[in-house]
């Protein structure tokens, strides 16, 4: 499994990907074999070196054979291209999903690169069934029912099914602005159904005019559901993904195989806190407690507080990670008299423990030791073990603790 951090400073194509993708895993065959698994004999794989703005890269194009056989569907095809980075809005054959799916699943490729592929078209096909208002076994795949487009995503897909993509970063994605002409008129940048795609991602228009976000890019993008949240990591292959046409900067993706760093690794935690002042507090005492940390808690406490209509209650605080959210506040909501849980997420720093047994005068206990930054040892006996001692022995657990005189220099 890998991790991924795409670098989306002038948009997104599906041969940007593509490119980019073909580079990391250094195979190219895989992609020249495709349009004979997928029985298209009518496109072509091409891949040409480019320089972009000093960035020596290949462009992998995909090309529809019928329209370089017409010099006039060629011409327009070249016209639509100008738009964008490789994305046709040509429409040389009108494809339902349902014909694009038959197609996918005769293909001669993995069951995996199967399933991805299919995601990919019905993300695309749902984005223009609500930009429409048609249903999605009516819609028509105008941009992406042509040969070249369908070989594109199904190259992305076998793509990303080889590189077995754990977990995705990305930074901010450029869209372009201005107008871009389609089967549908001329439309606003980005388009419908590329905006609809992009929706809840951190998108920004840049300072060049044109459509840098394809539908197909926005597609891939979203399948990959990638973490815009900044994160530091090690690079251990970097690739660039060219587009076809030329800006001021680089029109190019940078996609990175990392490594994430270990700080940014850590656990994520979460604090939920709930204020009562109409329950008795002998219901949260030890059964209560235990339950929750049961339930997935990591520590919680109690502190009383003067609430609303000089009542008293207290306000309970847990701390949990963020995986154990809906048990443990199902335990909260079923053993207390609480309606309502409040939460938010909280960086903890902790210091490496490690617990080992040790023997004592009255038997042998488990004790806790931690190391601080400056080297201080602390050392703390497991309670539960005092108090197993503390019955043995026939004393309280404050007797055992003065008895056995654990501390760092002795344990």
């Amino acid at each position: 499994m890998s991790a991924i951090y795409i670098e989306a400073f002038s948009g997104l194509s599906g041969n940007m990907f593509l490119s980019a993708f073909c580079e990391l895993l250094d195979d190219y065959q895989s992609l020249i074999d495709l349009p004979k698994k997928l029985h298209l004999p009518d496109a072509k794989i091409e891949i040409k070196e480019v320089d972009k703005n000093g960035i020596n890269c290949k462009y992998v194009e995909v090309l529809d054979l019928n329209l370089i056989d017409d010099p006039k569907e060629s011409k327009a095809h070249d016209h639509e291209h100008s738009h964008d980075h490789g994305h046709s809005h040509h429409h040389s054959a009108h494809r339902h999903l349902s014909d694009i799916q038959k197609l996918i699943d005769h293909a001669h490729i993995s069951e995996g690169a199967k399933k991805i592929a299919h995601e990919i078209f019905l993300l695309i096909g749902k984005a223009e069934s609500k930009i429409h208002k048609m249903p999605l076994e009516t819609i028509h795949f105008h941009e992406i029912s042509g040969v070249d487009s369908i070989v594109d995503i199904v190259g992305n897909a076998v793509m990303i099914d080889k590189l077995k993509i754990s977990k995705v970063f990305c930074t901010p994605v450029c869209t372009g602005f201005g107008m871009v002409k389609t089967q549908h008129g001329m439309l606003p940048i980005p388009a419908p159904a590329t905006a609809e795609l992009l929706h809840g991602m951190q998108i920004y228009p840049g300072n060049e005019e044109g459509e840098k976000v394809t539908p197909t890019g926005a597609a891939i993008l979203r399948y990959l559901n990638p973490d815009f949240e900044s994160t530091t990591y090690v690079a251990q292959k970097t690739a660039y993904g060219p587009g076809k046409k030329n800006f001021n900067n680089p029109n190019v993706v940078r996609i990175s195989l990392i490594e994430e760093n270990d700080s940014d690794s850590k656990d994520s935690y979460i604090q939920l806190e709930t204020s009562i002042d109409d329950m008795t507090p002998e219901y949260l005492g030890t059964d209560f407690q235990q339950g929750l940390l049961d339930a997935g808690a990591v520590d919680f406490g109690m502190s009383q507080q003067l609430m609303k209509k000089g009542r008293f209650g207290f306000l309970l605080s847990v701390i949990l990670p963020v995986g154990s959210l809906t048990k443990v506040s199902n335990y909260l909501f079923d053993n207390t008299t609480t309606i309502g849980l409040r939460y938010y997420s909280i960086d903890r720093i902790e210091l490496p423990r490690k617990r080992h047994p040790k023997a004592t005068p009255l038997g042998e206990i488990h004790v806790k030791e931690v190391r601080t930054p400056t080297d201080t040892i602390k050392v703390k006996p497991e309670y539960d073990d005092i108090k197993n001692l503390a019955a043995t022995n026939g004393q309280t657990p404050f007797q055992v603790l003065n008895k056995i005189n654990i501390n760092p220099l002795n344990s």
